[in-house]
């Protein structure tokens, strides 16, 4: 039987402490991590320079302890192994080239060819197999084919998707093809991450809550259950956690669509609804400080983790915010957040 906490709860395991990390842990609110971005040079070589993507990863785990980690990268490295151009633009994020017709879905690449520019990703996690502390799960990731094909529509982020939107509406046969290429190109990609030494699988679907009805079923769930259902059939026991964002009442439920065995949910919805709705005592689920406490931390953070975590002490939880921790967070902070759930 693992001591991993994280892989004890994603058994179904209920325990008296609840294990955390906190998505985006490695980012702009840790001066070291600025450092080693500012080593790096820009933010795409930070992903694809393994030494310097696996040290961003270990920092907040050499800062925090939290029980896992997960791989520094981004969800748009894959449509850029795809064929699509990717570059950031300063201050307002990443752009690139765009997919809108069927002619621009048959003109990416397969999924046996993105490989060679995944490469130094799946090296960052032969490092980081090798370097992260026995007691530390280490988490593969990649974004769900839904919001992956939002910004290789659109060529940038949005927010209400309008651009994939108009295209799954116009030309629903080509808007299915690309989520199919996706779809199968993160299987490969996924893949890669485990054979080098990833124990869990996330998947983002940070757009998810957009999607209605038939759409949700059709590009948030259908994909969701492809993608784990194969993963589980080559790695079985392989643990993968689901996380469609902003879905309501679509995460009632959604474990039991996709196989997925932990649904993250985010701070739209309150810990009590979820537990109830959600968790139900037997459905692992992953959440939901809202990440604002990260920044004005004092006694409403110490309150609001407690609430948390009592919320969910009858199932099995791992705790995390409802989405990314901010630039401007206090590392102080996430020290006053670990200290109040470890203290109990």
């Amino acid at each position: 039987m693992t001591d991993k906490t994280i892989l004890r709860a994603l058994k179904g395991e209920t325990l008296p402490t609840p294990p955390v990390w906190l998505m985006r842990q490695a980012g702009r609110y840790l001066p070291e991590y600025r450092a080693t971005r500012a080593q790096a040079g820009d933010f795409l070589s930070l992903c694809y320079t393994p030494d310097l993507a696996a040290e961003v990863t270990l920092q907040p785990i050499r800062r925090y302890g939290f029980d896992a980690a997960i791989l520094f990268a981004d969800i748009l490295l894959l449509p850029q192994a795809l064929g699509l151009d990717l570059w950031f633009e300063t201050g307002e994020g990443p752009r690139m080239s765009t997919v809108t017709s069927m002619d621009g879905v048959k003109g990416l690449k397969g999924k046996d060819d993105i490989h060679d520019k995944l490469a130094p990703v799946y090296e960052t996690c032969k490092i980081l197999s090798r370097e992260l502390p026995k007691e530390t799960t280490f988490i593969g990731f990649a974004g769900m084919p839904w919001t992956v094909a939002t910004y290789m529509i659109a060529g940038r982020g949005s927010k209400d998707q309008a651009a994939a939107h108009k295209f799954k509406d116009t030309d629903r046969a080509a808007f299915s093809a690309l989520i199919d290429a996706v779809t199968v190109a993160t299987i490969e990609y996924l893949s890669k991450q485990v054979e080098a030494g990833c124990e869990v699988i996330k998947l983002f679907d940070s757009w998810a809550g957009s999607l209605k009805g038939q759409d949700f079923e059709d590009f948030a769930v259908e994909p969701a259950r492809i993608i784990t259902a194969e993963m589980k059939r080559r790695f079985p026991g392989l643990p993968v956690i689901a996380f469609p964002r902003e879905a309501g009442n679509g995460y009632i439920g959604f474990a039991d669509k996709t196989g997925a065995d932990c649904v993250a949910i985010d701070n739209s919805v309150s810990p009590d609804w979820a537990a109830a709705n959600v968790q139900k005592g037997k459905t692992c689920v992953q959440g939901n400080l809202d990440p604002s406490y990260m920044v004005t931390g004092g006694q409403a953070l110490v309150e609001a983790t407690q609430k948390v975590v009592a919320a969910f002490k009858n199932g099995p939880h791992i705790f995390n915010l409802g989405h990314g921790i901010t630039p401007e967070a206090d590392p102080e902070n996430v020290t006053l957040l670990m200290e109040t759930i470890r203290k109990g």
